[in-house]
């Protein structure tokens, strides 16, 4: 008997393997489909589906090949290997600013996360992909570095002014740097009934992470330290990881201190 490594290295090598299994999973299927999804030769269809019966993944009835509840089985686990290792290949870059210090932070919490990266030669879809967040949302939570560069402020201060909820927490440092951006158009952004300012003294990975909830989208922005570039933004509609950011959200809002106008201007 081949070992476990031997059968993920027996479908893992062969593209067409992967694809019979991934078109069986979705429906029965005769050879013929098979062969125009595939895109596989009529030898190379017949030897997949006979290594497929012998490993008893699929079985035969008539014309029509369907997987057996071993064969769901294994396509099951097999698209969460694949599903992790493509995930793992959107984060490798990134994992230095992930966050370290959230409790309860885990990569599966963002598997099937929008990641946006600055392009070779075109630094700003980070940016822009914070700004799309913001104007696509009726109302904004979070805290740290999410909203510090200029044109995300920009967009933010207006959508408040137009009715977008928004409530932050700030640490200091991060409040003194957006404030001295403009302090005419923050204090009157922070005067609207709509917007709640916070701070608190210590934010868990303050120095380069920011967590965003907006509506029911979860987003992480993660920063170099040392630069201050924005390098990713990691975002989710995934139920679990809402539920994780609302959590960790509200742990760190019942500590945190109300910023009135006046402080805030001073």
């Amino acid at each position: 008997m081949n070992s476990p490594i031997d059968e993920i290295e027996f479908l893992a090598r062969s593209d067409h393997r992967i694809e019979v299994l991934d078109a069986l999973a979705e429906r029965p299927c005769d050879r013929n489909d098979l062969r125009v999804t595939t895109g596989a030769s009529s030898p190379t269809m017949g030897r997949i589906l006979c290594d497929f019966e012998e490993r008893r993944w699929i079985s035969r009835d008539g014309r029509i090949y369907r997987l057996t509840r071993l064969g769901e089985f294994v396509a099951e686990r097999f698209m969460d290997l694949r599903e992790a290792m493509e995930m793992e290949q959107k984060l490798r870059d990134i994992v230095p600013w992930l966050p370290r210090e959230m409790p309860g932070f885990t990569v599966d919490l963002f598997a099937d996360a929008t990641v946006s990266y600055p392009g070779s030669g075109y630094p700003y879809q980070p940016v822009e992909r914070v700004t799309q967040l913001i104007e696509g949302t009726e109302s904004m939570r979070g805290f740290g570095t999410t909203v510090v560069k200029t044109c995300n402020l920009e967009v933010a201060c207006r959508a408040i002014l137009d009715g977008m909820e928004f409530e932050f927490i700030y640490s200091p440092d991060v409040l003194e740097t957006i404030v001295a951006w403009n302090p005419e158009k923050v204090a009157e952004a922070d005067a609207c009934e709509n917007c709640t300012t916070l701070m608190h003294d210590a934010l868990p990975d303050s120095d380069w992470c920011g967590l965003g909830i907006y509506d029911d989208r979860v987003g992480i922005c993660c920063h170099d330290v040392e630069t201050g570039m924005l390098k990713a933004v990691v975002d989710t509609d995934s139920p679990s990881a809402l539920a994780w950011a609302e959590s960790v959200y509200e742990q760190y809002r019942n500590d945190a201190r109300l910023i009135d106008d006046a402080t805030l201007v001073t």
